[in-house]
């Protein structure tokens, strides 16, 4: 296959693609990890191409493993110096506004996303720590991290790479902080009912006080129950309008919006940007393509964090 490398199947199939200006590595997810996880893939770019790329929330946490060139900067939206600096291998907390990162090019990495109580117990600290934050995955995870990513960059067998990280990962689960069953039925509920589900129902379902309810779960999620609505409602939002639903009215009754002013206005708010903006973009593994170098195809796209 022309540009690919590194594919032996290792301990599990490895399977690679292009998708716009990148490869794109993927194989089943191993057992262990599977309640944890929302995406695993690896990638890098076809041709090497500085960029620009908007991050939008997604009620995720995410771990971004860098084998290549760092970012030179990972800035949150509407936060005072909110701006990174030169950046590799790090962890994003869950989000409730939008982020801008740049690359100088060469971008070659492994993407995880995890749901907030797998990264809770992945991460061993209160993800309300990390809310609105992308850091160091050292300063996370400790110095063991920084070998971790140098044995991965060291290797250009995929596999292999995922077959590190597997077992990096495993190892820190099996120890991590067990999250609070009535955090753990709060979040659920939300996620299942896409933020629909008004708080204190929930918190009468789970035998706590709104107040008490809303301390815990910023605490093991990372967002208070009333931010965490909003997100998931937005992130259902995009999913209609990608899905290519009829119209933002349409969209805005079943996400639970009170009209289009309203969906627009949250857009607005949680991604920087308006419904038709984002459905014109091109998106891959997890963030809008903003800006790229003149002679790159408009239909390829920037892969970000």
């Amino acid at each position: 296959m022309p540009g690919a490398r590194g594919v032996t199947t290792g301990s599990g199939p490895v399977e690679v693609a292009r998708l716009g200006g990148m490869w794109r590595v993927t194989r089943p997810w191993h057992p262990g990890l599977r309640p944890y996880l929302r995406s695993y893939v690896g990638y890098w770019e076809a041709v090497a191409t500085p960029y620009e790329a908007r991050l939008v929330p997604t009620g995720r946490a995410t771990v971004l493993i860098s084998l290549a060139e760092p970012f030179s900067q990972v800035r949150r939206l509407g936060v005072p110096d909110a701006g990174s600096g030169n950046i590799g291998s790090l962890v994003v907390g869950l989000e409730d506004r939008p982020a801008i990162c740049t690359h100088p090019g060469g971008q070659e990495a492994i993407r995880v996303e995890f749901t907030p109580l797998g990264a809770y117990r992945l991460f061993g600290l209160p993800m309300s720590a990390l809310t609105n934050l992308a850091v160091g995955m050292g300063d996370v995870l400790g110095p063991e991290a920084r070998v971790l990513v140098e044995r991965m960059a060291a290797t250009p067998d995929w596999a292999a790479r995922f077959d590190l990280l597997d077992a990096a990962l495993l190892a820190r689960l099996e120890y991590g902080p067990q999250p609070t069953p009535e955090v753990a039925r709060a979040w659920q509920v939300l996620a299942d009912s896409a933020g629909a589900v008004p708080i204190a129902r929930i918190a009468a379902e789970v035998g706590w006080t709104q107040g008490y309810l809303t301390r815990r779960f910023a605490q093991q999620i990372g967002l208070t129950p009333k931010a965490s609505a909003r997100v998931l409602r937005f992130h259902h939002a995009v999913a209609l309008l990608s899905r290519g639903a009829t119209s933002l009215t349409e969209i805005s009754t079943a996400c639970g919006f009170y009209d289009q002013a309203h969906l627009n206005r949250e857009f607005r708010a949680i991604a920087g940007t308006t419904p038709g903006q984002m459905l014109a973009s091109r998106r891959v593994e997890g963030a809008m393509a903003l800006s790229m170098s003149a002679h790159l195809s408009k239909t390829a796209s920037a892969a970000g964090l």
